[in-house]
């Protein structure tokens, strides 16, 4: 039989409704430390699975076996999240908290991308090591991003407040043309599900 793959207008949302579950997640990631903990993780967690993501795959492709181009429009960090969703449980098992925490920060760099580079497309590309993964977005333009001090009651500004809360690693490479904006988050032996079988070597 014959599966049915919904096409890219499928999957995309209004742009209010992207802005604000944004916005959202910002806030409940920095009142974590405030006792908000518990909430957070319900958030990324629906967040993680708010699509399906098989296909969201088979519509743009898999960014752990290359890179993923994505359209800088409102849907784009959606899409991000759905597929480093599918490839870090359904691929590589990646815990549950590891896996949340990735998704959270992939939606805040392609949301970055969206907004703040002026590209028309950006790259997605998921690479695992040996006790690591690495999550890579690329973009067009040459403008470093700022961690910039936020306060409590910022809605915006968030988004590598997040990425420098919640990763063990990030940083910026220049390229010739453009960037890439990457985070890397360390797995516990014990946490990751598939620590018993071949991990795949980055490029």
């Amino acid at each position: 039989m014959n599966r049915i793959v919904p096409g890219r207008d499928a999957i995309a949302e209004n742009t209010e409704a992207i802005t604000e579950l944004v916005q959202h997640l910002e806030v409940v990631a920095d009142g974590a430390e405030a006792g908000q903990g518990e909430r957070r993780q319900q958030l990324i967690a629906w967040m993680a699975s708010e699509i399906d993501v098989d296909p969201a795959v088979e519509s743009f492709g898999n960014p752990a076996l290359k890179e993923v181009p994505l359209a800088s429009r409102p849907e784009a960090a959606r899409i991000a999240r759905a597929l480093t969703a599918f490839v870090l449980r359904q691929q590589w098992r990646i815990s549950d908290q590891a896996t949340d925490s990735a998704v959270l920060m992939v939606s805040e760099l392609a949301t970055n991308a969206v907004q703040h580079t002026g590209a028309r497309v950006f790259g997605l590309r998921l690479r695992r090591g040996a006790g690591w993964i690495r999550i890579e977005v690329r973009d067009p333009s040459r403008g470093l991003p700022c961690l910039m001090p936020v306060s409590t009651t910022d809605l915006r500004g968030r988004g590598l407040q997040v990425v420098n809360q919640l990763s063990d690693r990030w940083g910026v490479d220049l390229l010739p043309r453009g960037k890439t904006t990457w985070f890397e988050l360390r797995l516990a032996l014990t946490h990751d599900r598939m620590r018993n079988q071949p991990s795949a070597q980055p490029d």
